[in-house]
């Protein structure tokens, strides 16, 4: 059985995210796969991407995962990682596309207008860089985390959740925008754990140690903990 499916539809470097999971749970069975049917038999499961939101969602369709992956969001612990977290709401503003509508809300492009810091200097777009994230519930993936830990960015849209107790977290740039969400056994995040040091190892740790009450999973790995790097 695998532990952890990554799910790959041919967007985004995969092998980074899948890395940095084996480093923090060296004892678990972790697969790139773009097979349907691993990823259903997947105790858990993370969905990445970067690049444009509706060529991932063409890619996604074509090679026959959509079904799966909204099965594995509705079933099990899920962990969506940049276009990976703007493919689970309902619209996006790029390419006006739908999305998985599996979390209630829209993926908007920064505003042109609003891209100006606090002296006045225009900001760039896409958000690319570090950026501190404040937590905006309590939840296990944030356990041992500092609040305003650095997290990496590279993006240029972000969501806007229809209900503001989905937010996880936010962060600034240069006004607060939605930059984790979370649902029962769904958590979802902008930036990249796998490009995030101390801090991202620790959530990607937290991932899969998780047991969310609302996931219908499997039995848990008989190897034991996922080692969490100290902060």
């Amino acid at each position: 059985m695998i532990d952890v499916a990554v799910i790959d539809y041919g967007m985004g470097n995969l092998r980074s995210v899948s890395k940095a999971i084996e480093h923090v749970a060296p004892q678990l069975k972790v697969a790139v796969t773009g097979d349907p049917e691993v990823v259903m038999r997947a105790a858990r499961v993370v969905f990445p991407g970067q690049g444009a939101m509706p060529d991932c969602m063409r890619e996604m369709q074509a090679r026959g995962l959509r079904e799966a992956v909204i099965a594995a969001a509705r079933s099990k612990p899920f962990l969506g990682i940049c276009i990976g977290l703007q493919m689970l709401f309902d619209r996006s503003e790029e390419g006006d596309v739908a999305g998985l509508g599996l979390l209630p809300g829209k993926v908007l492009r920064f505003p042109a207008a609003a891209m100006v810091d606090a002296r006045g200097e225009k900001l760039k777009v896409p958000h690319m860089g570090w950026n501190e994230v404040h937590q905006a519930m309590p939840h296990p993936l944030w356990e041992g985390i500092a609040p305003g830990s650095r997290f990496y960015f590279v993006h240029s849209y972000f969501p806007v959740p229809a209900d503001p107790q989905l937010i996880a977290g936010y962060s600034l740039y240069p006004f607060s925008f939605s930059c984790a969400a979370a649902r029962d056994n769904i958590f979802a995040v902008q930036f990249h754990p796998e490009k995030s040091h101390a801090a991202g190892l620790r959530l990607l740790a937290n991932f899969v140690a998780w047991q969310p009450a609302a996931a219908e999973i499997g039995p848990a790995s008989s190897a034991g903990r996922p080692r969490s790097p100290a902060l």
